[in-house]
């Protein structure tokens, strides 16, 4: 009997291009049978907002950090020529012209995997995000459990 194979990925970064690739290898790593976890802490969270604005109850700086940051995976921006936001329309494009998938359509395709995405609570309270304001079908978590899933993790990936 073969022990099942797990993946783990730290997505720390909130540019649009490390999110697709950390979701380009959660993909190809639930293809080949292996368990995956996507741990979003930080700038990486945002990619698990909601792109619809939440009424929620916050304080000043939480409102601070809500208005800083975007909201949704399509307003990311691009860790290189991100050119004022147009770095990320041009990349977009070229995707489409050469039949790629979306970030938007990566992140189906892991939940439809399987893939285990997980928001870091501690990040959320420091930002003050709520879970209203993040996708549903998301766990929650802190630390001491990614690395529960990372200590018998074949491959862990920090992005």
């Amino acid at each position: 009997m073969s022990k099942t194979k797990k993946t783990t990925i730290v997505l720390f970064s909130g540019d649009y291009d490390k999110a697709m690739a950390a979701y380009i290898i959660a993909n190809g790593a639930a293809a080949y049978d292996h368990e995956v976890t996507i741990f979003h802490t930080f700038w990486g969270l945002n990619a698990l907002r909601k792109a619809e604005s939440m009424e929620v109850k916050k304080g000043f700086m939480e409102k601070l950090f809500g208005k800083m940051m975007p909201r949704g995976v399509d307003k990311m921006g691009l860790s290189k020529m991100n050119f004022a936001g147009f770095g990320p329309k041009m990349i977009k494009k070229v995707m489409k012209k050469h039949n790629a998938m979306s970030l938007p359509n990566l992140m189906e395709m892991a939940q439809e995997q399987d893939v285990k995405l997980v928001a870091c609570t501690m990040t959320m309270d420091l930002l003050g995000l709520q879970k209203e304001e993040l996708l549903d079908d998301i766990e929650y978590a802190g630390v001491a459990a990614y690395l529960g899933d990372a200590e018998d993790g074949n491959v862990n990936l920090f992005i």
